[in-house]
């Protein structure tokens, strides 16, 4: 999966009395670190105003129509105080960035404190968040208080800034494909169509016999078909899939990606039971698999909450994601559990090679034989992110929090794709989550970057979080 990196527009304050030099070598060394780091910058040109910077309101306008006219171009804005700066041309500028925004402010140094030379960035900093609050101007700040763009502290704000400004970016006018019509029984997989468009999300559907429709009609000697047989079999381990049901898994596959395009989804959650088996003898666990190894995030069980969730956890991580259940007890110890699910988790998060089976647990309603498609195996050991959402009163609901898979070992007969989570306070978390309403799912993705990412949902996105 790959991630691209935000691109960034860049905004220098400034004050009039300062020295002209140093704005130039702010633009020279904020530029130089962020394009070393794989970011893309646009800047105000510096004949545009003094210096390219902005200090008054005139100069902000102009600031303000240079972002009008790079809309669509940018994923944030840093803000860049190599002196003072000044807040009123800041939010003249800013008002309308319709961005994340992080503000960045030079340190003194010791030995240049006189009226000549010092900088004052950081009482800059302070008025300028000051006067952004006053005016409605959502801005992001991080420690340490004022710091060099050169300097390894920078290079950890920058990755935090990306990671949030990714998450916005990722959550802002998603579409998301429910494939499928909600299992009667899975209740607990319900959410409101009209919350998620009022935060943006367009959700999009599909019946299934529209997609079974489909399939019946793709051919194996199609070249859409023949790529896809291509990757599955080169993705994970088939020893014992009978030919018909590969094949089968190959036209659903060549169908799902035809949605994908057709319909330009962002991620997706599918119906994948009983039909699938009854008709078609498959299970799509491993088609699952192969969409999130390569960032279309894809759910089971039409549970499109998790979806949307595991497509903001893995733009933040620039990894990928998995949907999961909370499963099992590990034993007597309070602060471990296994997750679970039949086979959707990505190969990059397994610790080996996966391997296709029928439904060991399926085969009890549809007969032996009549499911095949779980890619099972372990996750491998990592820090993780975890999350999910519920709509309530038109309103989007996440829980966030941060663990690690283990290297404990799950017994071999355990079905499906598995692994030890360790989280501490489990137990206060597990019932929190209950209490809240939220979904027998959970997303996750590996990593910890729940900060950038709760921020961004509170901040940005106007969604409610709760970290448990």
């Amino acid at each position: 999966m790959k991630q691209n990196k935000s691109t960034f527009a860049l905004f220098f304050g400034n004050r009039g009395f300062f020295p002209a030099s140093l704005q130039a070598s702010a633009r020279q060394e904020l530029s130089q670190t962020l394009q070393k780091l794989g970011h893309k910058t646009l800047m105000l040109e510096p004949s545009a105003t003094r210096n390219g910077a902005v200090e008054t309101p005139a100069e902000g306008a102009i600031y303000a129509n240079f972002l009008k006219k790079n809309a669509g171009k940018y994923d944030g804005v840093i803000v860049c105080l190599p002196n003072f700066g000044d807040e009123t041309g800041a939010v003249a500028a800013l008002n309308e960035a319709n961005a994340p925004i992080l503000i960045q402010a030079y340190p003194d140094e010791m030995d240049k404190l006189n009226p000549a030379q010092r900088r004052d960035s950081f009482c800059g900093k302070l008025s300028i968040m000051d006067v952004f609050l006053q005016y409605g101007v959502k801005f992001t700040a991080v420690k340490p208080h004022v710091v060099h763009p050169c300097s390894p502290a920078f290079v950890e704000n920058v990755t935090y800034f990306d990671r949030l400004c990714r998450t916005v970016k990722a959550s802002r006018k998603m579409i998301v494909g429910a494939i499928g019509a909600r299992t009667t029984a899975f209740k607990t997989v319900r959410i409101d169509e009209l919350a998620l468009q009022r935060h943006g999300i367009t959700m999009e559907t599909v019946d299934l016999s529209d997609v079974f429709a489909r399939v019946r009609a793709v051919k194996m000697t199609d070249k859409a078909a023949k790529a896809k047989a291509n990757v599955l079999s080169a993705y994970t381990c088939w020893k014992g899939v009978p030919k018909k049901a590969f094949e089968r898994l190959v036209a659903l596959g060549v169908v799902l990606d035809g949605l994908v395009e057709e319909m330009k989804l962002d991620a997706l959650a599918i119906r994948c039971w009983l039909e699938m088996q009854q008709q078609f003898g498959i299970s799509c666990c491993v088609l699952l698999s192969e969409m999130n190894e390569r960032g279309v995030m894809a759910s089971c069980e039409v549970d499109v909450g998790s979806a949307i969730t595991m497509r903001a956890l893995g733009s933040a991580s620039g990894q990928t994601a998995a949907c999961l259940d909370w499963n099992n007890n590990f034993g007597e110890d309070e602060d471990k559990c296994i997750l679970f699910h039949c086979g959707p988790v990505p190969q990059t998060m397994m610790a080996g090679k996966g391997l296709v089976t029928d439904h060991a647990i399926l085969e009890n309603a549809v007969g032996k034989g009549c499911a095949y498609g779980c890619n099972i195996g372990r996750i491998a050991p990592m820090p993780m992110t975890f999350g999910n959402l519920t709509t309530a009163d038109g309103k989007m609901k996440f829980y966030l929090g941060e663990g690690r898979f283990t290297d404990d070992v799950v017994p071999k007969e355990f079905f499906g794709c598995a692994g030890v989570a360790e989280i501490l306070r489990l137990q206060d978390v597990l019932l929190a989550i209950g209490r809240e309403g939220h979904r027998h799912h959970v997303a996750v993705t590996p990593g910890h970057v729940l900060a950038p990412l709760r921020e961004a949902f509170e901040k940005y996105l106007g969604y409610e979080v709760s970290v448990p």
